[in-house]
């Protein structure tokens, strides 16, 4: 299967996921303990997972401005985008803390965005490599 299918693939399944725990499952308070906590941080945690994935299948083969910044053919591009994906998620975490967002910050929900963006970017650079194994 071609990368740009499998990341497709895996956005639209990491979305259903997230939206399945945002507006079925929290707020339902189907689980304690734990289990919370967890379904706290997830979105997080699946949201940046699917930053290099998302990225593929919107900007490859375009040539616009953003699609260039984030293109993703080697493994130092695929460092900028998942950089960049990162530092635009502490800096969205960052700004929950004006009280206009009507939102919580949490120290929980940027670490559990780096675990999930440090395993997207190993996790993408396998799938590349196993397509394309020549990658500088």
């Amino acid at each position: 299967m071609e990368i740009k299918q499998t990341s497709k693939r895996v956005v639209i399944t990491g979305t259903l996921a997230i939206w399945i725990i945002k507006f079925v499952i929290r707020p339902f308070h189907l689980f304690e303990g734990s289990a919370n906590f967890f379904l706290g941080v997830a979105p997080n945690l699946f949201g940046s997972f699917l930053i290099p994935f998302g990225a593929y299948w919107f900007f490859n083969g375009k040539t616009f401005l953003i699609a260039r910044i984030f293109r993703l053919r080697t493994l130092n591009d695929l460092r900028i985008v998942c950089f960049l994906g990162f530092v635009l998620l502490v800096i969205n975490e960052y700004l929950q803390l004006i009280p206009v967002f009507g939102r919580t910050f949490d120290y929980y929900d940027i670490f559990f965005s780096a675990v999930g963006i440090s395993t997207s970017y190993f996790v993408f650079s396998k799938l590349i490599n196993s397509f394309q194994p020549v990658m500088d």
